[in-house]
């Protein structure tokens, strides 16, 4: 009755209530939004794989020629298969990582693997829902890599000091590198698409009597925090082996 008669009280309980709904809502909002996190990440990482597969590293050019990239000539190379990491080590000598996607999914062993910051690995062992991945962080990993500034080939492996470390091998000392150089997928293996990130130079020094620098880098993909992964599918892979193989021959 107080309420009701007083319109400046009513007025302040009205605003009080709005203000104490406002909050319960935001409350509401903020709990649903967290259980909804797992359903909104799996769709972005379906969007993020769709999305390389319409970049432009995964196409080639069959016609120097033609340079629209909507043409036929344009054929796609690689395609990106989202799957979800549900085992994962860092902390071992020979580091390993299980997908939850294997052969129904188009999964073949020596896929390239990839996370939204860099290179993570490459399949090794595939079943029919699931798969082990090859980590980076494992000594018999290498990565054909090159400086991005400037072209420069080496090959990444791991020593097996840090989760976070990787090291830049066959880079000769001529080259002129410097501290936050990036280093990048070289595009040379039928594993990795061109230019995905690797890391960074974090420290180098050149050995005695050694004509190629010893290269510390920073690895780019955090290891300990990966949950989605991109398995790539290199769709001209058997073509250009058995190319190589033909070769060989000779």
């Amino acid at each position: 009755m107080f309420i009701n008669n007083s319109y400046y009280q009513k007025a302040v309980f009205v605003n009080a209530t709005n203000g104490l709904t406002g909050y319960l809502y935001e409350v509401r909002t903020s709990i649903t939004q967290y259980f909804s996190l797992k359903d909104i990440n799996e769709q972005l990482a379906i969007e993020n794989a769709q999305l390389r597969s319409q970049q432009e590293n995964s196409f080639i050019k069959t016609d120097n020629k033609i340079f629209i990239k909507g043409d036929t000539l344009y054929r796609q190379q690689y395609q990106y298969i989202i799957a979800k990491v549900i085992n994962n080590s860092t902390n071992h000598t020979s580091n390993y990582l299980t997908l939850n996607k294997g052969a129904k999914h188009g999964i073949k062993k020596d896929m390239a693997v990839i996370s939204p910051s860099g290179v993570v690995g490459v399949v090794n062992e595939v079943s029919d829902n699931f798969c082990s991945v090859i980590s980076l962080l494992h000594p018999k990993t290498r990565i054909s890599a090159k400086l991005k500034k400037n072209d420069y080939v080496g090959t990444v492996i791991w020593e097996g000091n840090s989760p976070t470390m990787g090291c830049l091998k066959d880079v000769p000392t001529h080259v002129k590198i410097a501290r936050g150089d990036t280093v990048i997928t070289s595009g040379y293996s039928l594993v990795f698409p061109e230019g995905m990130m690797i890391g960074t130079i974090d420290y180098y020094d050149i050995g005695h009597g050694n004509d190629f620098y010893h290269i510390n880098i920073k690895l780019s993909t955090d290891f300990n925090n990966i949950r989605y992964v991109y398995v790539v599918n290199n769709l001209m892979k058997d073509e250009l082996e058995n190319l190589e193989k033909s070769s060989q021959k000779e």
